[in-house]
């Protein structure tokens, strides 16, 4: 069964932000980024407890290739995500969400 997600605003921003730093690298990569984080959003919809537990009831899944993961919590018949966080960030920000 697929549980609807919950983007928070902080992780929109985060998203935004890495969108914005891709597309002025190079036209069309924020757009194959977003492809990516999607499709990760997809994964985690349909099976959100795939993905490892990571701290508390906090779980990471991987956004490949790129150095970003996606914190979540399942919350009832619902997915509330946390961050779209790159992975050289300090954890103690998403953490400071829980």
């Amino acid at each position: 069964m697929s549980l609807p997600l919950v983007i928070r605003r902080a992780a929109r921003v985060e998203f935004d932000e890495a969108f914005d730093w891709y597309e002025r690298q190079e036209i069309g990569l924020g757009v194959k980024f977003a492809d990516r984080v999607q499709a990760t959003f997809d994964s985690i919809s349909a099976m959100p407890e795939l993905h490892a537990l990571v701290y508390r009831d906090v779980r990471k899944a991987l956004v490949k290739p790129y150095p970003y993961s996606i914190f979540y919590r399942i919350r009832g018949h619902r997915v509330v995500v946390l961050a779209v966080f790159h992975s050289k960030r300090d954890p103690k920000i998403w953490k400071s969400r829980v």
